[in-house]
């Protein structure tokens, strides 16, 4: 794990969490979102601790874990309806096919998803972010796992368009991504690894 860390995230930034397996990357994405508390110190949201701010921050929050998350019985136009309704997304059928088209998934899209292979899933997964490209602030883990070259090289445009936009990323990767150097921060967690005694 990790201590000793402060952070500050600004609009149009494209962060890299690096480290070690098991180092916390994972971690540290959940404790960025708001699913585990750190044992010190606080996440804040425009200054306020997402906890006190909840409702605000998850309005402006997209995050991607590295599982799929998807309902192996539902189609993807049925899981991506469903998670776009709890996210409070307001999508319809052509958003959906929309952004599975653009990952390349559009012919699958009425089929269970259980059919589909591990990168057609991450297609279906990663459209999330062209249905909620809106939000500012998107928390991915890792997510290029299963994808070809080209689907890497796509979602990677995705990722640099968003930070171009004014949006924020957060991702972690054991790929070394083409992103131009200039726009990619980097985060070693390792320089931050605590000793367990």
């Amino acid at each position: 794990m990790f201590s000793a860390l402060d952070l500050a995230l600004e609009a149009g930034q494209l962060l890299r969490v690096m480290g070690a397996n098991g180092v916390g990357k994972t971690s540290l994405l959940r404790i960025l979102c708001g699913l585990r508390a750190p044992s010190q110190g606080a996440v804040l949201w425009s200054g306020s601790p997402i906890a006190k701010v909840r409702e605000d921050f998850h309005q402006n929050l997209l995050y991607v874990g590295h599982l799929s998350g998807l309902k192996d019985d539902f189609s993807a136009i049925e899981n991506l309806a469903g998670s776009s309704a709890i996210d409070g997304t307001d999508v319809d059928l052509a958003n959906i096919l929309q952004a599975l088209d653009m990952l390349g998934v559009e012919h699958c899209s009425r089929i269970p998803v259980r059919h589909l292979s591990q990168g057609q899933k991450r297609r279906v997964t990663l459209a999330r972010l062209l249905l909620a490209a809106e939000r500012p602030l998107w928390i991915l883990d890792e997510p290029f796992n299963a994808l070809d070259v080209r689907a890497v090289a796509l979602v990677e445009g995705l990722l640099t368009a968003h930070a171009a936009a004014g949006g924020t990323v957060v991702f972690t990767t054991h790929l070394e991504p083409s992103i131009d150097p200039i726009e990619l921060t980097h985060l070693d967690l390792d320089r931050f690894a605590t000793t367990v005694q």
